[in-house]
């Protein structure tokens, strides 16, 4: 991998107490999943070279499992391979981004409305937990915390309302602007505005109040998009 930081390259290696040697099990699978967060998180930067070399060696695994889990990547946008020159993370593609949101907003608009018209506040019990976690999140400013239970929040949505399996799909292509997202997260103001979106939108579902929950899903989604150009600006690398 390319040379970095004494930092980053302390973060990033992988034997340490932070990357865990993989289990048994499905290498490729917990591989996979291990690179995905680490690309989602910057830990790996866009436009980094990958070495299956030294992935397979810092995680203790064969080859196989590398070549499998990068596979995969590649086939979700986050990894470009150059046939017979180099593998690195691609970078942050913002057209991909674009069409990720639009199917996550045509999918959350359609659920948070039969949700807000089910008349059964129970459903949208786990979530409100998730919302409690993430303010204690925001109070100790752990952003890595505050992200995955963000991620947390959105699918109990789709489980309340019998669809769990589409987040999977979503999570799929949301490569690109999780990324986007992660560099908009420390942004002064967006962890509050992400609260009280999500306080809003559990608020309009219990009194089911549909045209409120398209309003405030429509706000809080596109968030992040509309600091785009302020974000490609302050990280030209990335793009």
């Amino acid at each position: 991998m390319k040379s970095q930081s004494p930092n980053t390259r302390q973060a990033d290696k992988i034997g340490s107490k932070i990357y865990q040697k993989i289990k048994r099990g499905s290498a490729s699978a917990q591989l996979h999943g291990s690179l995905r967060e680490r690309i989602i998180q910057l830990e790996l930067e866009p436009g980094q070279n990958v070495s299956r070399g030294e992935i397979a060696s810092e995680y203790g695994v064969s080859q196989t499992p590398v070549r499998d889990a990068l596979l995969k990547l590649e086939e979700e946008g986050l990894i470009d391979t150059f046939p017979q020159s180099k593998t690195e993370v691609s970078k942050i593609n913002i057209e991909h981004a674009l069409e990720t949101q639009f199917l996550r907003l045509s999918l959350e608009l359609e659920i948070t409305r039969r949700l807000s018209q089910s008349g059964d506040p129970a459903l949208i019990g786990p979530a409100q937990s998730i919302l409690a976690q993430q303010s204690a999140a925001m109070t100790t400013n752990d952003l890595a915390a505050f992200a995955r239970l963000d991620r947390d929040f959105h699918s109990s949505l789709f489980d309340a309302a019998g669809v769990s399996d589409l987040y999977g799909v979503v999570q799929a292509r949301s490569g690109h602007i999780d990324r986007l997202r992660k560099l908009n997260l420390p942004d002064p103001g967006k962890l509050t505005s992400i609260l009280d979106c999500h306080t809003r939108l559990l608020d309009a579902i219990r009194a089911s109040n549909a045209k409120e929950t398209e309003n405030v899903v429509r706000e809080h989604l596109s968030g992040t998009l509309a600091k785009i150009n302020d974000i490609r600006e302050r990280h030209r690398n990335f793009f």
